[in-house]
């Protein structure tokens, strides 16, 4: 990794995109810090208190949700757009024919998301503002609400407007790393509260050991189940064009363990925390039964909404790889081109094949995930260690997710400037 970062380093163009992601990294930070017009901070953190969806949300969006800034909707509703038009895709034809549609199709949905992104940030920004306000955190009345949730989709926008330059001028898919910002943002804090509170005023050193650990464990664990995947042999036919001879080669088809990467959590949680947003809501402060329910139905509040938690996951791994690895179209590329896996014939035997090894895996990855996703819950509560557990197994699959597509990344350009000077 360090070789590639000095290699590109060497490389006028591909050393000004990394200058520029870092530039973009200040600008992010700085947006953290300026906050929204109407708000009474030290009233907001005494509201706030410990609330394990506004904490959640605060790591999304790098602490900027308890602090109000402009980025406290950060960019997740985006990606709940996102995930809303995926959906559309499978259920709705004309989504699917857009899609199939090439680059035209493309910019048509990419368009379509964005709308629909500032429309959900309108309603989490009003509701969310809103509840502050019964909160009397903010003062003032409906004008105040509507100026604030403006100024926070205007910040959401310029996310989302921000993602995709850096995807476009920098390293990466622009929107994973905003959210790895955030997280990377808000991880010292956390981990030096825990050194401070467990370690220095308690003298708890022992489980904050055990605890330190465990979170190199888990990113070890995180980055061998990432890489990890199953080689399919493939077989290519010898082929003779003219006087040239083509294929005859054996390679491979790689299916990784986990194909999903963090998707399907992001899935889980956006459902499971959607009642528990509900409950929050002003309109509802005196339902106190429904409040608790939807609570405990929220990953960590109960072992029944955990059990849901781990089964939603598993359930979504399935979902978005079938979406995103069709089997029939493989099986039917590979006998177009006239290719094939040793010792299964062509066809419908190469797809139950694939398929039956895909489900295989994916369970496998599914596991993986489910048991990463709870274990930010379960592992401080062992420990008896409090605040730690939004620094756990979610956050540290999508850092450690997001720092291997970027370092790929740029492994990438080296290979493509490589064989450039090759060729030459």
């Amino acid at each position: 990794m360090l070789a590639s970062v000095l290699a590109a380093a060497k490389i006028p163009d591909l050393k000004k995109r990394i200058l520029f992601l870092f530039g973009m990294f200040a600008v992010y930070v700085v947006g953290l810090h300026i906050g929204v017009p109407g708000v009474n901070h030290e009233i907001l953190l005494q509201r706030l208190g410990s609330n394990n969806l506004f904490d959640m949300l605060d790591m999304f969006t790098g602490g900027a949700f308890k602090k109000y800034s402009i980025f406290a909707l950060g960019i997740m509703p985006y990606i709940n757009a996102s995930i809303i038009m995926q959906l559309l895709t499978i259920a709705i034809p004309s989504f699917a024919e857009m899609q199939k549609e090439g680059a035209s199709g493309q910019k048509q949905i990419k368009k379509i998301t964005r709308y629909f992104t500032v429309v959900l940030a309108f309603v989490q920004g009003f509701g969310t503002t809103l509840t502050l306000k019964n909160m009397q955190a903010i003062d003032g009345g409906l004008w105040t609400v509507t100026m604030i949730t403006v100024v926070l989709v205007a910040g959401t926008s310029f996310l989302m407007w921000l993602g995709e330059l850096i995807s476009d001028k920098g390293i990466g898919n622009g929107i994973s790393i905003i959210i790895f910002a955030g997280i990377v943002c808000f991880l010292p804090n956390q981990l030096a509260t825990v050194i401070k509170v467990e370690g220095l005023t308690n003298h708890r050193w022992i489980p904050v050991t055990i605890l330190f650990a465990v979170f190199v464990a888990t990113i070890a664990f995180i980055v061998a189940m990432t890489q990890a995947q199953r080689k399919i042999p493939i077989q290519h036919v010898r082929r003779v064009v003219g006087n040239k001879q083509y294929g005859g080669q054996a390679t491979f088809l790689p299916l990784k363990v986990n194909s999903a990467g963090v998707i399907p959590i992001i899935f889980a949680v956006s459902i499971q925390y959607l009642p528990a947003t509900i409950a929050n809501m002003p309109w509802f402060a005196g339902w106190t039964g429904f409040k608790n329910v939807a609570l405990g139905f929220a990953p960590g509040g109960s072992w029944w909404g955990s059990f849901i938690y781990f089964a939603m996951i598993v359930f979504f791994t399935y979902f978005y790889t079938a979406v995103s690895f069709n089997v029939k179209d493989v099986a039917d590329n590979l006998k177009k081109w006239g290719s094939y896996i040793p010792g299964i014939r062509p066809g419908k035997p190469t797809q139950e094949y694939l398929d039956r090894i895909l489900t295989r895996i994916t369970l496998t990855g599914a596991l993986f995930l489910g048991i990463i996703a709870l274990s930010q819950y379960y592992v401080p509560m062992l420990l008896d260690i409090k605040g730690f557990n939004l620094v756990g197994g979610t956050s540290l699959l999508i850092v450690v997710g997001v720092a291997l597509e970027t370092m790929q990344a740029i492994e990438a350009h080296l290979v493509m400037r490589h064989y450039e000077g090759f060729i030459k």
